[in-house]
């Protein structure tokens, strides 16, 4: 299994309120959804009327596709043109073997 998961910061230059941000973030955050079905949310910068941080997480089975959905992601948010994207750290961890390690034969008291 591989994750991939980040944050990414965003300028919001015609927002004038708290209000106005919300709206552009419900429209960033709805159709990154819809568009590449992950978990996705504001994380910081909630008091902040001008910026916004997203963070967001996604799974699948091979590094090499998780890559690829976050670099289509960022050009997707960035092309909306709704918000400037200012930076983003993402990571890729993957976790092998992480079931076959508990041996599925044996009991839950076997160790007594």
């Amino acid at each position: 299994m591989v994750v991939g998961y980040g944050i990414i910061r965003l300028r919001i230059p015609e927002s004038g309120s708290l209000k106005e941000k919300r709206s552009v973030l419900n429209k960033i955050l709805k159709r990154a959804q819809n568009e590449f079905n992950i978990s996705i949310a504001q994380v910081g910068d909630l008091d902040n009327h001008r910026f916004a941080q997203i963070g967001f997480a996604l799974t699948g089975n091979e590094s090499r596709y998780i890559s690829g959905k976050i670099d289509h992601l960022l050009r997707f948010i960035g092309d909306l043109n709704v918000a400037e994207v200012l930076n983003s750290k993402t990571e890729i961890m993957v976790v092998s073997d992480f079931l076959e390690t508990a041996d599925p034969t044996a009991g839950k008291y076997d160790e007594l």
